[in-house]
């Protein structure tokens, strides 16, 4: 079934990579990494992203930002983006890629999850809360 998974945002510092390693913990039997479609390419996850992401028990130690290639998305079986509109932005660099691009939300309510960088605390944790139920919910399916 789906054995490569990859997740798709902007910047591949925020939501990517906290959907990225909090999936790792719930599949560890899966290759999972991520991407960013206008991503920061070298840039360690944000600092609050981190800090959330590692009160919730998941660290991203070592993450590095790279920016989404045709190439890349040919590699994964799945491709989960974090808004609607990431889906367009993933069918530019790859249209191929399209029949295998869903949410990151589509198992609760199809929802996109708002990029909280340069904003308060409070949205990294919003984030991270949406991020953290659409994990569970694709653990379950996958």
């Amino acid at each position: 079934m789906f054995e490569k998974i990859l997740v798709v945002c902007v910047g591949n510092i925020c939501r990517s990579p906290s959907g990225e390693y909090l999936l790792k913990s719930l599949l560890p039997h899966k290759h999972i990494a991520s991407a960013g479609v206008g991503a920061l390419v070298g840039k360690p996850a944000d600092a609050k992203a981190a800090e959330v992401a590692l009160e919730h028990g998941v660290s991203m130690e070592g993450h590095n930002a790279r920016q989404l290639t045709a190439e890349i998305c040919r590699e994964y079986d799945l491709i989960l983006v974090m808004e609607k509109g990431h889906i367009e932005a993933v069918t530019r660099i790859a249209p191929e890629a399209r029949g295998k691009t869903m949410l990151f939300g589509q198992w609760i309510g199809q929802k996109d999850i708002p990029d909280p960088y340069r904003q308060s605390r409070e949205a990294f944790e919003h984030a991270y809360a949406l991020i953290e139920e659409s994990a569970d919910a694709w653990a379950k399916k996958i």
